[in-house]
C-alpha cells in the first residue's frame, strides 16, 4: 500500500514530523517497508534563466548560454537542447551535482573546446519521465534560486507499507489516518458530504441472478451520471496516482483508482452508450468464451464465473475487471458508476483461475466495507460532477449489505491477562472508540461490537490485540518464565532428539541437508503411491504444487537432476521433514530420507588417478538406512530385511528393514527406471526413507550415568563356514538363522562370499559367513567350538535347508 505524506494529510490533521508518522506506522502494526523521497535526489537542481544564447563556434546544434542561477555571476553553459534560447527558465545542474537519468556526477568541462560549467535538464535526465527532446521549460514567473523540487511539488515522501491480509481497513489513505489518529498523532478529518441533487430515477435496470448463491453478490449499487466531459484528469490527480506508480488514463477511470486508493472502495465505470439493455449481476453460463479486458488482455471464460452482463453479452468480470468493449474514452458523455459487494472467496478464486491481478481484487478478497458501498457511490458521483459535470441520477440498489450482528462480551481484565499491561477501562475505552468500535454496557464487563470496517476481530483477543497496538507492543512487560521444578527437565522430545542425531550421522557420511516443498504435483504424488483425494490442496500456489507430498524422494530426486543439469552430477542429499499419506493424525510422519547420484557414494566420487568411483548401488543406500536408524537408537542387531520395498524402487535390488513384520523402520534402495522416466531423470539414483518415530522409544532410566563398561577380556575366535542353498533362499535368512544358534557365544556373522559355478549342484549356490565368537568367562575349547558349530549347522538347516559344503 503506497501513498504520500500530503495525501495521508488530506485526512490527518497532524503537525508530526516525517519520521514520528513512520514510527507511529510502524508501532501500530502497519510496517514500513519504503520511503521515497524525490527531494533526497533532486534537491540540488535550481531554478535559472538563460540572460542570453548564441550560437556554438564549433558546432551547428550547440548554443553557448549564459545562465542566471540566482547565485552570483552568470554561468557558461553549452546546450544542445533544440528550446534553448534566450530567456528560457529551466531546471539547472551545476558541477558536483549527481544526475540521475545520466548516472553521471557533472563537472566543469569542454565541448567542442568551449567551457561548460553546468547543464540545462530534461524531465528524462532527471527521472521525471521519458521526455528529451528539449529541456524544462518552466513559466517565465518561476522564481530564479529556487529547488525545483519544491518548486513542482515533487518534495511529497512516497510511503510504502506492507499490509498484513487480515487488515483489510488499511488498504486505503483514510484507513491509515484513521489508526494514526487512533493512536494519538493528529486528528481524523471528517469527509465532505455529497452535495448533489438527484434529478430523476436510473433508467438502466439492474438485477442479481445469482441462484443458490446470493452470497457471491449480495448487493449491487449502479448510478447513471449524464452530460459528463471526459479527458485528462486534473494534474493534482494525475500527481497523485503516478507518485504511487499507477498510470493517469482519464478522469473518470483515474476517479476510480483514486476512491480504490483513498477510501479503500473499488468502483468500476461503463459507458452508458455501449451498455445496451439493463445489468445482470449472473453465473456465466458458456464455458471458453474471449473476455477482453480493460487491461489489454484477453480471457477465456469458465462456466460459473460471476460476470456483469447486458443484452451485448458479459461487459465486465465481476469485482475484478472491466471490459473493453464498455469502457470508458474521452468521448464518452454518459457513465454509469458501479459499486457493488462480491464474495472474497469467489473472488479469490476467479482471480487464481484467470490470473487477474487487479487493485480491486486485492480488497475485495480481503474484505471491503460493506457500509460504504452506498456511501462510496455517492463520493465516487460528487467527484465525477466536480471534475467532468453532468447530472446525476438516483442510485439503483440491488440486493441488502450483511449487517454486522456481532457483539464480543469484553471483561477489561482481558488486557491485563493476555498482555501484562495495567491499563484503566476508561482508556481501554478510548482507544476501542477512537478505532470505530461500538461499546455499550457499564461496569467490569461490557460488549463491544466491531465496526463494519474490521472483518478480522472476531474475540477479546482480537480487542486486547487492538488496546496493546495502539498503546505501543514497546511498552509489554517483558518476564521471565517462572521455572516449574527446581531441576529441569530436558527439553527436547525423543523425535527431535532423533532428527537432530540424524542429520549429524548423515551430514559425516558426506551428505548435504536440503528443505524441499511440501507439495508436489499430482501425478508425483501418484508415483509415490499419493495423490488421495483428500491430500489435494484447495489453494494451491501453482499446477505443480497442487499435493500434499507422501514421501520425501520427489523433491530429492528433481533436486539431483537440477545439480545434474547444472554440471554437478555427483550429489549425496538427504532432507528431515512430514510426509501425508491421508488428512488424519497418523497419517502423518516424519522421515528422514536421502538419495545418492553418480558416484557420490561414501567413499568419494568421480575420477582420480588411483581409480575411478564406482556407481552408486542398493548397498550404499541400505547402509546410509542402517546409518541414521543406528544414530536414533533403533536396535539395528534386529532387524530383518524384507523385500517387499513399494513400487517406485527396483524390485530386486531393494528392501524393507522391519522389526516383525508390520512394523517398518525404514525403506531403501535404487529407483525404479519407471520412476525415472516418469520424472525425467537421468540415473543412476538410490535412495532411502527413515521413519523416525517408528523404532520403539526408548526406556526411561532411573539414572543419568551410562554404567559400567562391558568390555570382554577374552580374545574372540572367528570361524568360517560355507553352505550350499537352495538359489532363491535370502542371504538374509542364513544370516538370521546363524546368529540365533547361540546367542550367548555368537556376537556377529558376515556373509564374505557367494558363489555359483562349478562343484556347486544347479539350481543351489554357495554362501559363505564370517561367525565371531566370544566367550565371557573362560577361554573356548575345541570341543566348546565344536560344539556350537555343531548348533549352527544344524539352526542353518532347519531353517533354510542348507548343508555345509564338502
Amino acid at each position: 500500500m503506497k501513498f504520500t505524506l500530503s495525501w495521508l494529510k488530506d485526512h490527518l490533521e497532524t503537525d508530526a514530523s516525517l519520521n514520528e508518522i513512520l514510527e507511529k506506522l510502524n508501532m501500530i502494526g502497519l510496517e514500513v517497508e519504503e520511503v521515497v523521497n524525490p527531494a533526497e535526489k533532486l534537491g540540488a537542481f535550481k531554478i535559472a534563466k538563460v540572460l542570453h544564447a548564441e550560437q556554438h563556434p564549433n558546432a551547428d546544434r550547440l548554443r553557448v548560454l549564459k545562465v542566471d542561477t540566482g547565485e552570483g555571476d552568470p554561468l557558461q553553459v553549452v546546450c544542445g537542447a533544440p528550446n534553448a534560447r534566450t530567456g528560457l527558465v529551466g531546471v539547472f545542474a551545476k558541477p558536483g551535482d549527481y544526475v540521475p537519468g545520466l548516472d553521471v556526477t557533472l563537472s566543469v568541462g569542454k565541448i567542442r573546446d568551449v567551457e561548460s560549467f553546468g547543464m540545462m535538464a530534461s524531465e528524462r535526465e532527471l527521472e521525471l519521465s521519458d521526455e528529451h527532446d528539449g529541456v524544462i521549460d518552466l513559466p517565465d514567473d518561476a522564481p530564479v534560486g529556487m529547488p525545483y523540487v519544491e518548486y513542482a511539488g515533487l518534495d511529497d515522501p512516497v510511503i510504502e507499507i506492507g499490509l498484513t491480509p487480515n487488515r483489510p481497513d488499511c488498504a486505503s489513505v483514510y484507513g491509515i489516518a484513521r489508526d494514526l489518529a487512533a493512536a494519538g498523532l493528529g486528528t481524523l478529518k471528517a469527509p465532505k458530504a455529497p452535495a448533489f441533487a438527484p434529478t430523476g430515477p436510473n433508467p438502466i435496470g439492474l438485477t442479481l441472478e445469482l441462484g443458490d448463491n446470493p452470497e457471491h453478490c449480495p448487493a449491487f449499487g449502479l448510478r447513471l451520471v449524464k452530460g459528463v466531459k471526459n479527458g485528462p484528469s486534473p494534474k493534482w490527480l494525475q500527481k497523485r496516482l503516478s507518485d504511487i506508480g499507477l498510470r493517469p488514463i482519464n478522469t473518470l477511470v483515474d476517479i476510480t483508482n483514486y476512491m480504490t486508493f483513498d477510501q479503500g472502495r473499488p468502483l468500476h465505470v461503463f459507458d452508458a452508450d455501449k451498455v445496451h439493455g439493463d445489468l445482470v449481476v449472473t453465473h456465466y453460463d458458456g464455458d471458453g468464451e474471449d473476455y477482453a479486458g480493460l487491461d489489454g488482455k484477453t480471457y477465456a471464460l469458465e462456466s460459473g464465473t460471476v460476470v456483469i452482463s447486458d443484452d451485448n453479452g458479459v461487459e465486465s468480470l465481476g469485482g475484478i475487471l472491466g471490459g473493453e468493449q464498455s469502457g470508458c474514452t474521452n468521448e464518452t458523455v454518459n457513465v454509469l458508476i458501479e459499486s457493488a459487494l462480491w464474495d472474497p472467496l469467489m473472488i479469490a478464486r476467479t482471480g487464481r483461475k484467470l490470473n487477474v491481478v487487479s487493485d480491486a481484487r486485492y480488497r475485495f478478497e480481503r474484505g471491503v466495507d460493506p457500509n460504504y458501498m452506498a456511501e462510496g457511490l455517492d463520493a465516487a458521483t460528487q467527484m465525477v460532477i466536480d471534475l467532468c459535470g453532468g447530472e446525476a441520477t438516483e442510485a439503483t440498489l440491488a440486493g441488502d449489505v450483511p449487517s454486522n450482528e456481532l457483539v464480543i462480551n469484553f471483561p477489561f481484565a482481558e488486557v491485563k491477562r493476555l498482555s501484562g499491561l495495567d491499563v484503566s477501562s476508561d482508556e481501554i475505552k478510548g482507544i476501542l472508540s477512537a478505532l470505530g468500535f461500538v461499546i455499550s454496557g457499564e461496569g467490569e464487563s461490557v460488549q463491544v461490537t466491531p465496526p463494519s470496517w474490521r472483518p478480522d476481530v472476531h474475540g477479546k483477543a482480537d480487542l486486547v490485540e487492538e488496546v496493546v497496538r495502539i498503546i505501543g507492543l514497546d511498552n509489554v512487560p517483558a518476564e521471565t518464565l517462572p521455572r516449574m521444578s527446581p531441576v529441569s527437565e530436558k527439553v527436547l522430545t525423543v523425535s527431535q532428539n532423533r532428527r537432530s542425531s540424524a542429520r549429524r550421522t548423515l551430514a559425516t557420511r558426506g551428505m548435504d541437508e536440503a528443505v524441499t516443498w511440501s507439495f508436489i504435483s499430482k501425478r508425483q504424488a501418484e508415483i509415490f503411491d499419493g495423490g488421495g483425494k483428500e491430500l489435494e490442496l484447495a489453494n494451491p500456489i501453482s499446477a505443480d504444487m497442487s499435493d500434499m507430498r507422501p514421501s520425501l524422494l520427489p523433491g530429492l530426486l528433481t533436486a539431483a537432476q537440477r545439480n545434474a543439469d547444472r554440471g554437478y552430477p555427483d550429489v549425496a542429499l538427504f532432507e528431515v521433514g512430514q510426509v501425508f499419506t491421508d488428512d488424519t493424525e497418523k497419517g502423518q510422519k516424519m522421515v528422514v530420507a536421502g538419495i545418492r547420484r553418480g558416484t557420490a557414494s561414501m567413499g568419494g566420487a568421480g575420477r582420480h588417478w588411483s581409480g575411478n568411483s564406482e556407481a552408486v548401488n542398493v548397498f550404499d543406500a541400505k547402509a546410509d538406512a542402517e546409518a541414521a536408524l543406528s544414530a536414533i537408537g533403533a536396535p539395528t542387531e534386529k532387524l530383518m530385511v524384507f523385500t517387499d520395498a513399494p513400487s517406485y524402487y527396483h524390485p530386486g535390488r531393494s528392501g524393507a528393514l522391519k522389526l516383525g513384520p508390520k512394523n517398518t523402520l525404514a525403506l531403501f534402495g535404487e529407483i525404479h527406471p519407471k520412476t525415472l522416466e516418469e520424472l525425467d531423470l537421468e540415473g543412476p539414483l538410490v535412495g532411502f526413507e527413515v521413519f523416525i518415530d517408528a523404532p520403539p522409544a526408548p526406556k526411561k532410566k532411573a539414572t543419568r550415568s551410562k554404567g559400567a563398561l562391558n568390555a570382554a577380556d577374552l580374545m574372540p575366535v572367528r570361524r568360517d563356514f560355507a553352505f550350499l542353498v537352495d538359489a532363491d533362499v535370502p542371504a538374509e535368512k542364513l544370516l538370521r538363522a546363524a546368529r540365533g544358534a547361540d546367542k550367548n557365544l555368537i556376537k556377529d556373522v558376515t556373509l564374505f562370499d557367494i558363489y555359483e559355478g562349478q562343484g556347486v549342484p544347479e539350481g543351489q549356490r554357495s554362501l559363505a559367513i564370517d561367525v565371531m565368537l566370544q566367550p565371557v568367562k573362560k577361554t573356548l575349547t575345541d570341543e566348546d567350538i565344536e560344539a556350537v558349530s555343531a548348533k549352527i549347522v544344524a539352526a542353518v538347516a532347519k531353517t533354510t535347508g542348507g548343508t555345509l559344503r564338502g
